[in-house]
């Protein structure tokens, strides 16, 4: 049984490794050192950690099933500053079964979620109190490990130059308020899909 650790850990150890992958802890180290396993060694000690992205390339060379690694749901991370529409979209998605869900409030806060939650969709409004959508867009899209998250900016904002420029920042897809939910969520899932 997968525990919570395994499905959310950015970084794993030699052992973590070999009790994932169903190997032996010295055929994981043997794989490291030979550079068939990437990462990188705890300065000033003999120990070796391997960033998630690493291991999941590895696992896929290799034909090693993921199902050890991931719990099979899409994450999506809910970032606006409307509780009502924060605590309505966790409510749907938790209730429909195939994501798990995590909310945000102000773009500082999305950005601290997503480096530990990895997100597969970022659901995010335009207008929060910190920081515009554009400039989480562009910030998240810095980060090399985050390139395979879809970002769906949900905002009132009707200016096609506004529009245009989310999606110059890295948004994949712009939905104005009000939306349709079902729409949303079929959106997300074709997304996650593609």
């Amino acid at each position: 049984m997968k525990t919570a650790i395994e499905t959310m850990k950015s970084v794993f150890t030699t052992g973590e490794v070999a009790t994932i992958c169903k190997v032996s802890q010295q055929t994981v180290i043997r794989c490291f050192d030979s550079g068939k396993l990437k990462g990188f060694r705890v300065p000033g000690s003999r120990f070796r950690r391997i960033p998630r992205e690493n291991l999941i390339d590895f696992m896929r060379e290799n034909q090693i099933p993921l199902d050890h690694l991931d719990s099979g749901k899409k994450r999506i991370l809910v970032v606006d500053d409307d509780l009502a529409i924060v605590e309505m979209f966790a409510e749907l998605f938790a209730r429909d079964g195939r994501f798990e869900v995590r909310t945000a409030t102000t773009g500082y806060d999305a950005g601290l979620i997503t480096q530990e939650f990895r997100p597969d969709v970022m659901l995010l409004d335009f207008k929060l109190p910190d920081v515009n959508g554009n400039v989480v867009c562009k910030t998240v899209r810095a980060i090399p490990n985050l390139q395979h998250m879809k970002i769906i900016i949900i905002s009132g904002v009707a200016d096609p130059d506004e529009v245009d420029e989310l999606l110059k920042s890295g948004a994949d897809e712009f939905i104005k308020k009000p939306f349709e939910i079902d729409s949303v969520i079929s959106r997300i899932t074709e997304l996650v899909r593609a």
